[in-house]
């Protein structure tokens, strides 16, 4: 038996050392390596379990759909230079550049949007929609459950394949994992294409569970798109939850279309470009200008994160954000800090308790390191907050999937609304000031301004897993 443990050693030993040189050549940050350095040596069967549930990184597998991104990038670079007159905002045009630069995600004029705040008006304009499809319907969401909303939306999607509607369905295969196969295979045997996004399955778990799929995006025929927080579950529609999605009208549903293309070529390898998913959008022309960027493991650059950080870096009077989930990267951290100490009106909306006690621990400290640059932080207190935006000077505001959070800027799959446009940013403002007169400002939460000396050490202890929260 004395064999069978030095054995066991000498393969932990190899399988060590293997990933603590894999993870020295990726040039990760110096804290990020160390972490798992230490975690690699001191943990030893805890930290390789660790290390290949959540350390493997995945941008070297960017040629898997390189392809893809080169044929629908030429289909919407088309679009893109049809549109006469467009005129870029020049406080913005760097910013535009930025993301454009990244991963050839275009600006497009000739739109209109509206915003949800809550789930019934949510669940009310998707159904219309995929009551008025005729040629195709293209959906994506982090979660769908085998409840009656989701079922509701199910039956409204049979109906339409019964039609002859084209349907694509992809759900995250971790975020859904509630819900069981039968619920999929009834839309399957109805004709619809539905797909599970990297499905976790032994002996293949790894790094899979690590890189999910939050992205919220449906297409119908190519002319409405949907992007934001809301998921395909009944707690999305109970008034205790509060969330923000929006409904965009005209030829910025190109790229909502193109973000669901790449995915579903990289599902199931089908590439998917014909002028038929890219109809001419109809309606009066206008300056409401709307970018849609994704970002992923597998990109070179992390592009939400970085579209933040310049954002909040350019800010001249205000920045005010909503997550439900506040871990920062630390550049994200800098530049809050930052603009706050430079007297930019920083305020930062969070729910006053999150559906996970574990990342309500980790974000305390992080929130006390904003609130001493000068951070407004309040709590909203009317039910979970899960509402994603972020609005600016009454020019620029963004809403999607993206959480201020290590998992959305490092390791799971995003999408937010660009908008270059007043209108919208005063309407995203207004959603915002409403909302803080149902918050609390954090110097009335004694749970944060009277912890104790065991209770911050706590904080900071849970803090070191935000990378993995």
């Amino acid at each position: 038996m004395i064999y069978i443990h030095w054995l066991f050693l000498a393969l932990y030993t190899i399988l060590a050392t293997i990933a603590i040189i894999t993870v020295l050549l990726e040039h990760r940050q110096p804290a990020k390596t160390m972490v798992w350095i230490l975690v690699l040596s001191f943990l030893p069967i805890p930290g390789i379990v660790l290390y290949f549930f959540f350390g493997q990184r995945t941008r070297k597998k960017r040629h898997i759909w390189q392809r893809g991104i080169d044929q629908l990038t030429k289909r919407s670079m088309l679009e893109f230079a049809e549109q006469e007159n467009l005129k870029l905002p020049p406080q913005h045009r760097t910013l535009i550049d930025l993301f454009t630069n990244q991963n050839r995600v275009m600006p497009f004029k000739n739109n209109e949007t509206e915003i949800f705040t809550d789930g019934y008006g949510f669940a009310h304009a998707l159904l219309t929609e995929i009551g008025r499809a005729v040629h195709h319907i293209h959906i994506i969401t982090y979660i769908i459950e085998d409840d009656p909303f989701g079922n509701l939306i199910a039956d409204a999607l049979i109906d339409k394949a019964r039609e002859g509607v084209e349907i694509r369905l992809v759900y995250d295969d971790v975020g859904s994992w509630r819900t069981h196969n039968r619920f999929f295979e009834r839309m399957r045997e109805e004709g619809i294409e539905v797909q599970p996004f990297m499905p976790v399955r032994f002996p293949l778990l790894t790094s899979k569970v690590n890189y999910r799929n939050h992205r919220k995006i449906a297409v119908f025929d190519g002319r409405v798109g949907f992007i934001g927080g809301m998921n395909i579950a009944r707690r999305y529609i109970s008034q205790k939850w509060r969330d923000t999605h929006v409904k965009i009208t005209g030829a910025a549903v190109y790229g909502l279309q193109r973000a669901f293309l790449l995915d579903w070529f990289l599902i199931d390898k089908t590439l998917i470009s014909n002028r038929a998913y890219y109809p001419t959008a109809k309606i009066n022309p206008n300056n409401q200008l709307i970018q849609i960027v994704t970002s992923n493991p597998t990109d070179r650059w992390p592009e939400i994160e970085q579209g933040y950080i310049k954002i909040i870096l350019s800010a001249r009077q205000y920045v005010y954000m909503q997550t439900p989930y506040f871990l920062p990267t630390e550049p994200i951290l800098f530049a809050l800090r930052t603009a706050a100490v430079s007297g930019v009106d920083v305020r930062l909306m969070l729910p006053l308790h999150t559906d996970t006690k574990l990342v309500e621990w980790a974000s305390r400290s992080y929130v006390m390191d904003t609130v001493q640059a000068g951070v407004k932080v309040v709590f909203y207190k009317n039910g979970f907050n899960h509402s994603k935006l972020l609005v600016t000077d009454d020019s620029l505001s963004t809403v999607g999937s993206s959480n201020i959070d290590f998992r959305s800027f490092e390791n799971n799959f995003e999408a937010n609304a660009f908008f270059y446009d007043e209108k919208i940013a005063l309407k995203i403002k207004h959603v915002f000031l409403e909302d803080e007169q149902n918050s609390i400002p954090l110097e009335h939460v004694r749970s944060l301004t009277d912890r104790s000396f065991l209770q911050r050490l706590w904080e900071s202890i849970v803090r070191l897993l935000s990378p993995l929260l």
